[in-house]
């Protein structure tokens, strides 16, 4: 019988709704096999969520997703199998964090100024202990009535359109992919085809990349169409990446993705996890 996993998962320690120790329980549940902790910018979940499931037959496997910036897109770089604990990518986490801290007063500040009563006091007692994203923001304009969903917060106060919104101060993904490789992990260009890039656009990206160390690609992806799916799968192939795959599972901050199954049509084979785990760093 095969075995499935979820190679990109967010906890409550970034902008997912489960905690750590709830996701190893969900993961149970939905019979996974393993899954990737794959939180924006933070491990601080990954020796959580790997306590939770000691001896239980489950894998955590420690995870990371860097954002980079690339022609004035936002890049993610999934990082699996890291040394969560290694000090110099630890560091980099710190500044990174660092800087997004810098942005989110910012982002507050602009908020406030059009009658919204934010400040990093009210967001750490609703959002405690974590790293807060534009979807944390958009969570308390929806619980707060100032917008009736997310999307609507995006769209009128923090999407990269809207009067709020600050951009962020990144390193470009070739170094993500550096970073990464660092801490003994293997770097994955995640959901390629959110990105917008031409076909021309995403095979150079994609062989920059590959020049600077990229292993994987998630060709399997919640809102991925079967021939989708299948045109990322070949450009893998033509690149000599391995083919992975996640959900992106958010809890209730993305309602319609479930862990392990995203929108009900994705089956994650373990062997991709092996396959990629055997690529020399």
């Amino acid at each position: 019988m095969e075995a499935y996993i979820d190679l990109h998962v967010h906890s409550n320690c970034s902008d997912g709704t489960f905690s750590p120790e709830e996701l190893v329980s969900y993961a149970r549940k939905k019979g996974l096999q393993a899954f990737a902790l794959t939180d924006h910018d933070t491990v601080t979940g990954v020796a959580r969520a790997a306590d939770a499931a000691a001896g239980t037959g489950l894998t955590v496997i420690p995870g990371v997703e860097l954002s980079s910036d690339y022609q004035k897109r936002d890049i993610h770089i999934l990082g699996l199998g890291i040394d969560a604990e290694n000090r110099k990518f630890l560091k980099y986490l710190e500044e990174f964090q660092s800087a997004r801290e810098i942005r989110n007063h910012k982002m507050m500040k602009k908020l406030a100024q059009r009658g919204i009563p934010i400040n990093e006091e009210v967001m750490e007692t609703v959002f405690p202990g974590c790293v807060w994203t534009r979807a944390h923001f958009a969570r308390f304009l929806k619980d707060r009535g100032f917008v009736r969903t997310m999307e609507e917060g995006f769209q009128k106060y923090v999407g990269d359109e809207a009067p709020c919104f600050v951009p962020k101060e990144q390193i470009p993904p070739w170094e993500a992919v550096r970073l990464i490789l660092e801490c003994g992990g293997h770097p994955v260009l995640a959901h390629p085809l959110l990105y917008r890039l031409s076909s021309r656009e995403l095979e150079k990206l994609v062989d920059l990349l590959c020049g600077s160390g990229l292993q994987g690609l998630e060709a399997i992806y919640s809102s991925n169409r079967f021939s989708e799916e299948s045109s990322m799968k070949q450009l893998a192939k033509r690149h000599g990446l391995c083919v992975t795959g996640g959900s992106d599972f958010h809890g209730s901050n993305k309602p319609d993705i479930d862990l392990g199954i995203g929108k009900g049509n994705l089956k994650i084979p373990y062997s991709l996890w092996e396959s990629l785990s055997r690529r020399a760093i």
